[in-house]
């Protein structure tokens, strides 16, 4: 048996956090609905193919919580589940009725997990990117991954495991922001940073200009290091740009196999 067999969530987490812990939630046994606004879900517009997946095996139910009706529809749905989980702001939750105290104070049998940006301003306006700024995570380019979010979405699965271990009643915060803080603790220490040997400082770890694309170099161990520059016949340190624009990224590719070094195809141009 599953092990979240039996466990009927109820989310109106939009976006990414929500659905991917639900997925994930739901990969474990649980059974889930989700209440759409009238709209749909964001997520839709920006990647349907990344939506279906997230919503395989979910059911979806779209229910307008501005209006009485929709809201007369919602308690039965809301008696039937086991935990609550939402994404929107606080003031947002009271308008419509779904701030925890209010859920639970309707049904005392509920646990509900709220995913928010920052848990010491929850009703301040953020996105992905700007909690990665404030997290010092940011370089000049847009970051590759929506680390806040997918992070997040890893605290909410936790939240709702360690909810349903507590009493009825029990409400859980997780924020976006606050999910970044093990994220940022290498900056933080100073380890990438520009000066920061993960951060540039360090020749044979970095990112470099192959002749036709980019190249990651993780040569850190004393073992890895002394091969790579001996084989490239350069003293130990030494700079390395020039070097890595000779070659090719699958000449690269193949050179680290051949001689057993930790170097990866970081883009092709």
């Amino acid at each position: 048996m599953a092990a979240l067999s039996g466990v009927s969530l109820l989310s109106f987490a939009l976006n990414v956090p929500g659905p991917v812990a639900v997925a994930r939630l739901v990969a474990e046994g649980a059974t889930a609905v989700k209440i759409e606004p009238p709209g749909g879900d964001p997520l839709t517009e920006y990647s349907r193919a990344w939506y279906d997946t997230l919503h395989a095996g979910i059911t979806i139910v779209p229910l307008d919580l501005k209006s009485g009706e929709g809201r007369a529809s919602l308690e039965p749905l809301l008696a039937r589940a086991d935990v609550v989980l939402t994404s929107q702001r606080p003031a947002a939750l009271a308008r419509l009725g779904l701030a925890p105290a209010a859920l639970m104070a309707r049904h005392p049998h509920l646990r509900v997990v709220t995913i928010v940006g920052d848990t010491s301003a929850p009703d301040r306006p953020g996105h992905d990117v700007t909690y990665q700024a404030e997290a010092g995570l940011l370089r000049a380019d847009l970051p590759a991954t929506f680390l806040a979010d997918l992070a997040g979405a890893a605290d909410a699965v936790t939240a709702v495991l360690l909810a349903l271990r507590e009493p009825a009643g029990t409400h859980r915060v997780v924020g976006l922001r606050d999910a970044l803080a093990p994220f940022a603790a290498p900056h933080r220490h100073g380890l990438t940073g520009p000066d920061g040997r993960f951060g540039g400082a360090d020749p044979a770890y970095g990112v470099y200009a192959a002749a036709d694309g980019l190249i990651a170099v993780a040569a850190l161990e004393p073992h890895f290091r002394a091969r790579f520059y001996m084989t490239l016949g350069l003293p130990l340190d030494a700079p390395l740009h020039d070097v890595m624009r000779g070659r090719t990224c699958a000449a690269w590719a193949a050179f680290a196999r051949e001689h057993d070094l930790p170097l990866s195809i970081a883009a092709h141009t």
